[in-house]
């Protein structure tokens, strides 16, 4: 069976429906509420149609996930020319579009997309790195390494903003509540690095995904002692 980027789809004489309202709507029910809400069913409910009309344009519950996967994948930022500049940009690009779409990394995790819009974006990525290296592996080994590093900053972004959804406690609270614990660990003399590292100024969210991407870029350089 061909892919689902290969299909020729399906065109009634009506048109009620489309790929695109299909998407469009799982789309919006997955940054709502999550995969796990998503169903055919589901699907069906929120576009008032039966949900044997769906397998008229989409073969499978699968087969809909690789197509929102694409779907969300927008424009990307120009390129400049500088490598480190084009990859730090690229990078804070793919965070900002996974935080959109919660559900995006966890999926991308498992299964990768193959569709037309994330190629292109592959493409770009690969083009970024290009004045690092000439081999294209190399540059493809390093466009790994940021989305990995991307991916797991978001993955574990999320966790804490679940958590904290979860319990019903905010970040604040949660402080409140652990501080005297942590004080008396910090006074203990017995961790002295987690005291120090404890006693420096919070960096946010973003912040320490900056700092952390600069180091690996920093890396990639040092392995590329010619790039200048």
């Amino acid at each position: 069976m061909p892919l689902v980027w290969e299909r020729e789809p399906y065109r009634p004489k009506r048109q009620a429906l489309s790929v695109e309202r299909i998407v469009g709507v799982s789309v919006a029910i997955a940054d709502a509420e999550g995969l796990d809400a998503l169903s055919m069913r589901r699907v069906a409910a929120e576009l008032s149609t039966g949900t044997t009309s769906l397998y008229r344009y989409v073969d499978s519950r699968d087969d809909l996930l690789d197509l929102m996967a694409d779907a969300v994948q927008d424009d990307q930022v120009p390129l400049t020319g500088d490598w480190r500049a084009d990859l730090e940009a690229y990078a804070h690009h793919e965070r900002e579009l996974w935080l959109r779409h919660p559900w995006l990394a966890p999926l991308l995790a498992t299964r990768p997309s193959l569709g037309p819009n994330w190629l292109r974006g592959l493409e770009r990525a690969l083009t970024a790195a290009a004045p690092l290296t000439a081999d294209v592996a190399a540059a493809g080994s390093v466009v790994g390494l940021i989305r990995d590093y991307v991916r797991g900053a978001v993955m574990r972004e999320l966790a804490e903003k679940q958590t904290r959804q979860r319990t019903g406690q905010t970040e604040d609270e949660w402080r409140a509540d652990v501080a005297p614990y942590m004080i008396r660990i910090m006074e203990s003399g017995a961790y002295p690095r987690v005291a120090a590292l404890t006693a420096t100024a919070d960096l946010s969210p973003a912040e320490q995904f900056t700092s952390g991407l600069r180091s690996i870029l920093t890396g990639i350089a040092a392995s590329h002692p010619t790039t200048t």
